[in-house]
């Protein structure tokens, strides 16, 4: 090999670090820009309140019903917890408002009203499932974000409301490739990650914005943005918006209270649904968990596997959006 042709091999090698280097500073400083600006508004809503009113929250359930005075707007169900035991703390999911309202942990709450704190051996589980398949879908994009190499240019589109007669949860993305057609090592790189935001025991904040604040939010995401005016305009020109660690993502929600709520999960799955550009595709990525200390055979979860490869009905991402549909953000 002659001089000229190392020196610019070398120099190859270099640019492309220096890309690299760039995309990761780039990728590095948008999800910083992010939590800045989520956390900003956190505290500005915060000091909104002012002057600080009580309320009175009925606890129906064990080991006795009993009468909390709270702070309206600041006091969360998690706080209400927090006066029954550590264990009400460590157990509950979700919560229950007037008995009809499911309402997030860390939420706070808006007026006098009765409370429930639900697990997953109530015995009307539905809402907390739902619940929870809607957090596996929120914690997926969060996985396959940390999983994904920058110079894939991951795009995060959306997940679809909850259907858990589907089989699957899922996550909707668009990656620069139109053949991607992920291994089972990767699949369980995948899966890897969403055992690890579990162990982290994170919790999961729900922050309502203004449209103008979630757009500067997501500037830089081009889906979210398109996205953005037709979610704010079903909702009075508010989003919903839920972070775990440095994640943020769009949901009406609710969602469980903490990453910790996941017990076992495979990410089982990822179709490709349709081409994106001249390059690119949507891939819609499909997984099956089960709550923190739910048991299963061998066997029976191999079916719950096999089922959750089969590609989910729910709305495919470049279909018009419309939050009354069912669609991406429930």
């Amino acid at each position: 090999m002659s001089r000229a042709t190392k020196l610019h091999k070398a120099s190859w090698c270099a640019l492309s670090q220096l890309q690299q280097y760039r995309t990761k500073s780039n990728f590095s400083t948008s999800i910083a820009s992010r939590n800045e600006l989520f956390a900003q508004e956190q505290r500005r809503q915060r000091d909104a309140v002012g002057r600080i009113d009580k309320i009175e929250v009925r606890y129906l359930g064990l080991p006795e019903d009993v009468t909390l005075v709270m702070n309206n707007h600041i006091s969360t169900p998690f706080n209400c917890a927090q006066h029954l035991s550590e264990g009400h703390c460590r157990r509950t999911a979700l919560a229950l408002i007037d008995g009809s309202v499911p309402w997030d942990m860390h939420r706070p709450l808006q007026e006098s009203c009765t409370l429930q704190l639900l697990n997953f051996n109530v015995s009307e589980p539905h809402v907390v499932n739902k619940a929870f398949w809607r957090t596996c879908s929120f914690m997926l994009g969060a996985a396959l974000t940390r999983a994904f190499k920058t110079e894939a240019n991951l795009q995060l589109h959306s997940f679809p409301g909850p259907n858990i007669k589907s089989g699957s949860f899922i996550h909707d993305i668009v990656l620069e490739t139109q053949n991607w057609q992920p291994s089972k090592s990767e699949m369980r790189a995948i899966s890897a990650e969403m055992i690890r935001l579990a162990a982290q025991d994170l919790r999961i904040e729900r922050l309502d914005v203004q449209q103008e604040i979630a757009q500067e939010i997501f500037k830089d995401s081009k889906y979210k943005s398109e996205q953005l005016p037709s979610i704010a305009q079903q909702n009075n020109g508010r989003v919903s918006l839920y972070r775990l660690g440095d994640h943020i993502d769009i949901s009406r929600g609710p969602m469980v209270a903490s990453t910790h709520f996941l017990g076992k999960c495979t990410v089982s799955a990822a179709h490709k649904l349709a081409e994106e550009g001249s390059a690119g595709a949507f891939y819609r990525i499909q997984g099956v968990a089960l709550p923190c200390g739910f048991k299963l055979s061998h066997v029976a979860y191999g079916l719950l596997e096999e089922r959750s490869q089969k590609l989910n009905p729910a709305r495919l991402p470049h279909e018009p959006f419309e939050e009354q549909q069912q669609l991406q953000l429930s």
